[in-house]
């Protein structure tokens, strides 16, 4: 009963869309090739009939992520309707092949729906299956062939559907993982930062009347201070999760990337010390997976180049080898994938593909001193 009752109060799919001008576009270019099929088909016993009966249903298709119940009802009403009075007038139950389309609107259903639409929806097309069934000429071959075609589109829809949420919870797990790494970055920048505050404090409290140290130690202070409130203004706005502690690294762990090979790891910095620590960290985090995915995907390549820029704006990455461009789909892998999120985190962007000038480079961009993005 549980189980049951949490089928039946499941929300449904995050990302549904209300009608596109390209699902207009397709039931456009359907309800042609229906009025080209209705009048070419010499084998229907009502062809005008059933182009219409084929033209109503496409009427519904743009709302099938939205309304897929609704779309669902009309389309099982109207065929099993048209059904019943093909049979009665002792003509062959028949359709245009067009509505083998149409399936795509039971597809949304389990791909879009709610669970209490799904399990409606599904026992309408039960029944519609059970009504129009024995209709046919032969219920037996036509009931299976119903059972195939509906239940593989319903099927198709529950796995999709199964499978993008799955992609949500580790991309969720992926942000969660970064979030937790700017954070314990941000913790060590922050004790850094105030142990030499406190220090300095303490000087001034054992002789405040050396007005020598007491300068010196104030505009330490100051200057400690003014560096905690520019890392937390890049990343308060975008933590969300509860940190550990863990060493961060920085720019000089991202020079001893540089290794002889093979293939060779070249490091260019052209850039000042005193980057923020969270985003020297992020620099180090994206080199760090651009030089293992080179090694590991790119063909004959004879060397990686990571060059590190930065301005009074943004601080730029590029790690690029000249091997032959066969490996993954840029953002496939976990962490690049990780990578971006931690990024976007901050502000910045992470892209990745075949270079123009051959072989293969990740680029990234991180803004100095701007908003963090919320996500």
């Amino acid at each position: 009963m549980g189980r049951l009752s949490g089928a039946w109060t499941r929300p449904g799919a995050a990302g549904a869309a209300g009608p596109r001008p390209r699902d207009f576009a397709i039931a456009g270019a359907l309800a042609g090739a229906s009025l080209v099929e209705g009048a070419a088909r010499t084998d229907l016993p009502w062809p005008l009939a059933t182009t219409l009966v084929t033209l109503a249903v496409l009427c519904a298709f743009p709302w099938r992520r939205v309304r897929p119940l609704t779309c669902v009802a009309v389309m099982t009403s109207l065929t099993v309707g048209f059904a019943i009075a093909q049979r009665l007038a002792d003509a062959d139950p028949n359709a245009l092949f067009t509505m083998f389309a149409l399936l795509a609107i039971p597809y949304a259903l389990f791909r879009w729906g709610s669970g209490r639409a799904r399990i409606a929806g599904g026992a309408v097309i039960a029944v519609g299956l059970a009504v129009t069934g024995p209709l046919s000429r032969d219920p037996i071959a036509d009931a299976i062939a119903g059972i195939a075609f509906l239940g593989g589109a319903c099927l198709i829809g529950a796995l999709r559907r199964e499978r993008a949420a799955s992609r949500r919870q580790r991309l969720d797990a992926v942000r969660a993982r970064e979030r937790e790494a700017l954070a314990r970055d941000l913790h060590d920048t922050v004790a850094h930062h105030l142990s030499a505050i406190v220090i300095r404090a303490q000087v001034v409290g054992e002789d405040p009347h050396d007005t020598t140290r007491v300068t010196e130690s104030v505009g330490v202070i100051e200057r400690e201070a003014q560096a905690v409130l520019a890392d937390m203004r890049s990343l308060v706005r975008a933590l969300r999760s509860p940190a550990d502690y863990a060493p961060s690294a920085g720019l000089d762990e991202l020079a001893r990337l540089a290794e002889p090979g093979p293939p060779p790891v070249r490091v260019r910095i052209d850039a000042p010390e005193d980057l923020p620590a969270v985003v020297a960290s992020t620099l180090f985090r994206i080199a760090q997976e651009g030089v293992t995915n080179a090694r590991r995907h790119a063909r004959a390549a004879t060397a990686i180049d990571v060059s590190v820029q930065a301005d009074s704006a943004a601080a730029h990455i590029l790690v690029r080898d000249d091997g032959e461009p066969a490996r993954p789909a840029a953002g496939d892998g976990h962490g690049l994938r990780g990578m971006s999120e931690r990024a976007a985190l901050l502000g910045g962007d992470v892209a990745a593909g075949p270079d123009p000038d051959g072989g293969w480079s990740l680029r990234a961009t991180l803004p100095l001193g701007g908003e963090s993005r919320e996500t």
